[in-house]
């Protein structure tokens, strides 16, 4: 077996080991972060549940640690709370992000990893199977309940030769996403074996990870070799090493990619799959620059550009920020004189924090062009509209940093820089962590006036008749949805986070979607190619869900949401003909018959266009668990009818 089928086996809870099919995965850790576990939290609470009986499960604050209003510093008081009644270790705001704190204090090879955070896959750089996941996902497995896959399809992507200096991981995996695009990999795992991993440390590996939710796939995943038992062992945890390598493993699909052939890469504005070179851009213009994100922000990235910058002075037309990943990272660097040398370069230094790549502050200027080392470079994502946001490697921004525009960074002393024998290790800022899985259950929960309930859902109609409420195009993202930025702190307070579904995309849509709801006619969604992407966000199914959502018709649905708009009673429907989504409208009055029969027989429906009497055909493949939870109302209607 490959490592991907050793740990899926290991933990396979029921189901079949066949690509499609739904098994049930036993989890050993769950992590959630302030932005989605708010909602996660108050969902486990509903369940009745008194503590988590996962192995180990963390709450992290990274996301909105900018606290302008009480919302956000009452949600944090709300956290840390729960966490020490039902027995989570509490992340403090200002430790860290979670991606980058999980690697270094909590991450074992071998093991179980889902997080209310799409970037959880930055776990597979140790060895894990690590997913992200709804947030109502995250709190049925801190319950002790099963996590339900598609068993996936591995791709083996082998790694050949070895990197030029200014050429590094992030140019890696934007070169796995020039070859495979950000849509048409779901029900996917890349696995990377061959023999370039020897040259490639566990941050550029955790990198490569992260970024495959840019794909779309399930997960990505490394082997747990010396590479990786070396990196526990400077994190004092050599006890948690273990190794994993694939025998003489078939993969379902296999690439090969030669290192030394890469050069510097740019995902280009508005998506992570439109990949191009520097080379192409050489000499345009840049107002904005930040570093760091759950990507690259581990000691070797920013000690890297630390030392690209040391002794020279930002162009003085650039912004340039750095977020560092963790206060480990901070503390090294303010040690070794690194964090004076960023300083004294023109940078400003930012919290260890999410908050530039989410849009909760440094938003660009209008029309601005900024260079970032994050994740995704969605439209509107950065909280300016207008703004040409690009990703590329740490080496790429700090070599751009010092002439104001685009640059090689290999025309520069690139240096190289190797893992530490030992990192400064300070668990001050982890809370709890003597009670995990334990709980006291007499503390006390705080709830402040922004802390809501979680909406009920309603069972299926038998006849679904409702108006397509809109209609979107291709690669809509959860950022489209569910705005992030200013309007994160709503998270926890659903009829106000609510208002501003599909804002930017359509500012008319909560209007519209009230009336209808309140008139008692159902809302439908109609999209078309990969709709869902990014960000792991299940408001983006439960604000749709209180606004009378019941069902989406989309040409393809990405997997963590599919699975959200069903744990939230929406039915994911696909169009049998994709050519049949031109001929259907927003505004449209549409029917479908025997709805709960459709769902509970083979997903198939004639859906009857009203407006303007035509017919088209529609599908959507499920489990009988999941047939179960849509004709319920959702997860935890399924739950409370004992259903589940």
């Amino acid at each position: 077996m490959n490592v991907t089928e050793k740990i899926l086996h290991a933990h396979l809870l029921s189901g079949e080991p066949v690509p499609g099919q739904e098994v049930a995965i036993r989890i050993d850790q769950t992590l959630t972060q302030d932005a989605t576990g708010t909602m996660a939290y108050l969902q486990f609470e509903s369940m009745g549940i008194d503590r988590v009986k996962t192995e180990l499960s963390v709450s992290y604050v990274d996301h909105n640690t900018v606290q302008i209003g009480f919302e956000n510093a009452d949600d944090h008081d709300y956290l840390q709370s729960v966490a020490r009644k039902i027995g989570v270790i509490y992340s403090k705001p200002g430790n860290g992000i979670c991606h980058q704190l999980h690697l270094e204090r909590f991450g074992k090879p071998g093991k179980t990893l889902i997080g209310s955070d799409s970037h959880t896959p930055t776990g597979g750089g140790i060895g894990m199977v690590a997913m992200g996941a709804g947030g109502i996902d995250v709190a049925v497995a801190m319950g002790g309940g099963a996590y339900y896959i598609a068993w996936p399809k591995v791709v083996g992507i082998r790694l050949v030769g070895r990197l030029t200096p200014g050429v590094s991981a992030k140019d890696i995996i934007l070169a796995v996403l020039r070859r495979f695009g950000s849509k048409g990999n779901v029900g996917k795992v890349f696995e990377y074996y061959g023999p370039a991993l020897a040259a490639l440390d566990v941050p550029s590996r955790a990198t490569i990870a992260n970024m495959g939710a840019e794909l779309g796939v399930t997960t990505s995943v490394f082997p747990s070799d010396e590479v990786t038992r070396a990196f526990l062992k400077a994190q004092g945890r050599e006890a948690d090493w273990v190794e994993l390598k694939a025998d003489d493993a078939a993969y379902d699909e296999t690439w090969e990619l030669d290192l030394s052939t890469l050069e510097p890469l740019a995902a280009a504005p508005h998506n992570p799959g439109n990949v191009e070179t520097v080379a192409e851009h050489a000499g345009q213009r840049v107002n904005q620059i930040l570093i760091g994100s759950c990507t690259n922000s581990s000691y070797r990235d920013i000690k890297t550009v630390a030392l690209l910058l040391k002794g020279k002075q930002v162009h003085p037309d650039v912004e340039v920020g750095i977020a560092c990943g963790s206060k480990q990272v901070v503390r090294m660097l303010a040690d070794e004189g690194l964090l004076s040398a960023l300083i004294a370069s023109g940078c400003r230094i930012l919290e260890n924090a999410c908050g530039f790549c989410i849009g909760a502050h440094m938003s660009p200027a209008t029309n601005a062009v900024c260079l970032r080392t994050s994740n995704r470079n969605f439209e509107g994502r950065s909280g300016t509209l207008s703004a040409k946001v690009y990703l590329v490697s740490p080496e790429t921004a700090a070599a751009s940093a010092l002439v104001g525009a685009f640059a090689d960074p290999r025309g520069c002393n690139v240096p190289d820089v190797p893992m530490p024998g030992a990192f400064t290790v300070d668990d001050g800022m982890f809370l709890y962590r003597e009670t995990a899985g334990q709980g006291i259950p007499e503390t006390p929960i705080l709830r402040g006036p922004n802390i809501g309930q979680v909406p009920a859902g309603k069972p299926l109609p038998e006849q679904l008749e409702g108006q397509a409420v809109i209609k979107v195009g291709d690669k809509i993202t959860t950022d489209h949805i569910m705005p992030a930025g200013a309007r994160l702190k709503y998270r926890s307070n659903i009829p106000e986070y609510a208002k501003y579904v599909f804002e930017h995309t359509d500012p008319g849509f909560y209007e519209r979607a009230l009336a209808n709801r309140n008139a008692g006619t159902a809302n439908i969604i109609l999209a078309g190619e990969s709709y869902g992407q990014g960000s792991s966000r299940e408001h983006a199914a439960l604000c749709p869900m209180f606004l009378g959502v019941r069902a989406v018709i989309a040409k393809s649905i990405e997997r963590i949401h599919r699975a959200n708009l069903i744990n939230f009673g929406i039915v994911p429907f696909e169009f049998v003909r994709p050519e049949d989504y031109a001929c259907v409208a927003q505004g449209d009055r549409l029917r479908i018959d025997a709805l709960r029969s459709v769902i509970a027989g083979n997903g198939r429906a004639t859906v009857t266009n009203l407006s303007n009497n035509t017919t088209f055909d529609v599908k959507t493949d499920l489990s009988e668990r999941q047939k179960r939870l849509l004709l319920a109302g959702g997860l935890l209607a399924a739950v409370a009818q004992g259903q589940a």
